[in-house]
């Protein structure tokens, strides 16, 4: 774990929430002068703290209606299976994000679909046929609560 300064935090607590910000609009917001904030982004990135730059999407918008949660059991606790089962979801991008986990489940999918019909299809030809499922559990959500992916970053004890 990178030991982070007061500066690096004012940098990653703004970039979260205003990604598209200039160096200088940065350096402004965070109190420095555009070359050691340039450098600070520069380090967060290198050393993988900050590993990219997305824009957030409203999935409705764009005619995703559908978010579920998958949990996901194994036939064995082997460690090539569950490694064949994490290669083949990397590659469906109707899995917005995929957690190995701990309890009764061995792997928890977020999933995206244009209707529950979609949806439908995608669990009974796709990933029904996975390799390794012993059992697979839905849970649609109903309504988005908090669905930022905003990190509470610590404030660094000076």
């Amino acid at each position: 774990m990178m030991q982070l300064e007061p500066g690096d935090v004012r940098i990653l607590r703004t970039l979260q929430s205003e990604g598209r910000l200039t160096n200088q609009e940065l350096a402004d917001r965070v109190g420095m002068s555009t070359s050691p904030c340039w450098r600070r982004v520069k380090r967060l990135e290198d050393t993988g703290v900050i590993r990219g730059y997305q824009a957030v999407i409203d999935r409705r918008a764009v005619g995703l209606g559908v978010l579920a949660f998958i949990r996901v059991q194994i036939d064995t606790h082997s460690h090539d299976q569950a490694e064949r089962f994490s290669e083949e979801v990397r590659k469906l991008d109707a899995v917005i994000a995929c957690y190995s986990v701990a309890g009764e489940a061995d792997f928890l999918l977020q999933v995206v679909a244009e209707d529950l019909d979609s949806y439908a299809d995608f669990a009974m030809t796709v990933v029904r046929r996975l390799p390794g499922i012993k059992e697979m559990n839905t849970m649609f959500v109903l309504k988005d609560i908090k669905p930022s992916a905003v990190l509470p970053i610590p404030a660094v004890q000076a």
